[in-house]
């Protein structure tokens, strides 16, 4: 968007549409396309063993998150407190109250990963614009 002024009146110019669509497009797309590899985690996967550690993974960290939110937000950090409610929630509850809580982290990682990549993309496409 440019402002011009043309004999002491203010008009503004906004670029063609499919310009900017054309832009946005290719910074949703190159993000998207990126190759994931497992080796790039930060759990440890090792070769040859990483379907099982997955499955190791996908269990105990949504548990042990849960029972982290039991004791540190239901059982205000009083271990006997926390000891009678887990004793009254089964293993299933726990499990679903830390899987909510990693899929939020998981997704908050992946909105903040995609925003640093737009502004990464869109300051590397800004200084070849400069050249």
């Amino acid at each position: 968007m440019q402002n011009n002024q043309h004999s002491g009146r203010n008009t503004t110019h906004f670029s063609h549409p499919e310009k900017r669509i054309h832009s946005a497009q290719g910074i949703g797309n190159s993000f998207t396309k990126q190759e994931v590899k497992l080796n790039d985690t930060p759990l440890f996967f090792p070769e040859g063993f990483e379907k099982i550690f997955l499955a190791i993974y996908f269990v105990s960290l949504p548990y042990i998150l849960g029972l982290l939110f039991l004791f540190f937000y239901i059982a205000d950090g009083k271990f006997k407190v926390f000891l009678a409610v887990n004793q009254d929630s089964p293993f299933l509850m726990t499990w679903a109250i830390g899987y909510e809580m990693l899929a939020v982290l998981v997704i908050l990682w992946i909105v903040k990963t995609a925003i640093s990549f737009t502004k990464q993309n869109a300051k590397h496409n800004s200084i070849h614009k400069l050249k």
